[in-house]
């Protein structure tokens, strides 16, 4: 098992840079859901201005080049990378050349094991799964059966909150991508660490120091 800092990008990610420089981090991964294809350009440009120089982990969005991954892999030495069901968000480009480092996540519905079999396995979002524990037994249980029977290949890490609310699409939730307090991360004692990959990522809009506490938490939680 091995958690890593994540730089999200779905909120200003330029204090993330300046804390990665400061903290002098050489590894981190990378979530560029929240940015089109000319503001990666700009994220690339000053991703080089930091200390990073491993991005093991890879959260893409449906509309990235080829060349994109490609970039990640040759200069990054980027191992894994995620991306949502196709029918939540169809894929642009044929990512099939790159298919054994993909892995699917689960987010609001239950794992369609006929797309699974068509990349490396399943990227298991540990709070997403709480989620469904809490309002969706059904597909909760699903998933876990499903589970069993692919490669876990990567994890999100996000936080669940005590209390449940609604999101931007008035969806009622427990899962959070910004943190209150460790405590949020509680639940993760139930899940084995059968589930956890060698390439987790905290994914929070929280700050980098903040998510390191947050690994050293997790870290004591499951020894």
């Amino acid at each position: 098992m091995k958690i890593y800092p994540t730089i999200t990008t779905l909120i200003n990610y330029e204090k993330k840079l300046e804390e990665v420089y400061q903290l002098n981090l050489k590894k981190v991964c990378v979530f560029l859901t929240g940015l089109d294809f000319n503001q990666r350009q700009e994220f690339l440009k000053k991703l080089k201005n930091t200390s990073i120089k491993e991005i093991p982990f890879v959260h893409l969005r449906s509309d990235m080049k080829v060349e994109e991954l490609e970039f990640l892999i040759e200069n990054y030495n980027t191992k894994v990378f995620n991306i949502h069901t196709e029918k939540e968000y169809p894929l642009k480009y044929d990512y099939s050349k790159y298919k054994n480092f993909i892995y699917i996540e689960n987010v609001y519905k239950a794992f369609d094991e006929s797309e699974i079999k068509n990349w490396a396995g399943i990227c298991l979002d540990f709070s997403h799964l709480e989620n469904d524990r809490l309002l969706r037994p059904k597909i909760f249980e699903k998933n876990i059966k499903i589970l069993k029977n692919h490669k876990i290949g990567c994890n999100h890490i996000s936080a669940v909150k005590s209390e449940y609310h609604f999101n931007e699409k008035n969806i009622k939730r427990y899962d959070d991508h910004l943190a209150d307090n460790l405590s949020n991360f509680d639940y993760l004692k139930q899940y084995s660490k059968n589930l956890f990959s060698n390439f987790c990522a905290i994914e929070l809009n929280n700050s980098i120091k903040f998510q390191l506490n947050v690994i050293d938490y997790i870290c004591k939680l499951k020894k």
